[in-house]
């Protein structure tokens, strides 16, 4: 990923007025955009044009956001894909959903088309940097493939969404430190990103149902680190 190229986003919103206006002011800022007005058809346009963003609202017709995003998440292609929510649901509940079903964003409704077009940049960059890195980490029984974005536990292969995947990075780069929460929401979500208290807890607890509860120790009141195996 290279910020000099123009990237390509499909928006899936069920209003009209919103699609053509997000659509105008983001191509205007070099975006090529692609858009639906329900989920199902997103998917299929998202197999087709391989955007490098999906913007999902969440209320819609026939398929809402939530369960468009769970759908992407199950297949390869988009295991990798950037994903954010753009909302007027601004609900702890309703961002809790979206993250566990592998949101990268959450971003609520209204917002300036510009401060949206850097918003989205600020996540190409970030994931563009962390992609570069491609040292594997192997702490005991786990490795953790940079490359293939690949978890392999005793042996066995676990993919997991982006978000989960960079935080079990970090937290497994330096076992036995432990990481603040606030250090960790700058480090995985960025200074730019407002996301929910409970969204670093939602995170671990799919690790730790995915890796048992063992390798992941919470510190009360302090954050979270990597035990040493």
């Amino acid at each position: 990923m290279t910020t000099d190229r123009n990237f390509r986003i499909l928006i899936v919103d069920d209003e009209p007025d919103i699609l053509e206006f997000l659509s105008y002011n983001l191509e205007k800022d070099g975006f090529t955009v692609f858009t639906s007005d329900n989920g199902k058809a997103g998917i299929e346009i998202a197999k087709k044009e391989q955007p490098d963003i999906i913007l999902l609202d969440v209320m819609m017709p026939e398929m809402d956001g939530i369960e468009t995003c769970r759908h992407l998440r199950e297949q390869p292609q988009f295991e990798n894909t950037i994903i954010a929510f753009l909302t007027a649901r601004t609900e702890d509940y309703s961002q809790i959903a979206g993250f566990e079903t592998g949101a990268d964003d959450y971003i609520g409704k209204p917002i300036k088309p510009r401060v949206l077009a850097s918003r989205l940049r600020a996540l190409l960059r970030r994931y563009d940097s962390k992609e570069n890195k491609q040292a594997n980490i192997v702490v005991g029984t786990l490795e953790i493939d940079r490359e293939r974005y690949l978890l392999i536990h005793n042996g066995v292969e676990i993919a997991v969404p982006r978000k989960e995947f960079e935080l079990l990075y970090l937290l497994a780069s330096k076992p036995g430190k432990v990481f603040k929460r606030d250090e960790i929401l700058n480090e995985i979500w960025g200074r730019d990103i407002i996301v929910g208290d409970r969204t670093i807890d939602v995170h671990i607890r799919k690790l730790r149902e995915k890796l048992g509860e063992e390798l992941i120790r919470t510190v009360k009141g302090i954050g979270y680190k990597f035990e040493d195996q």
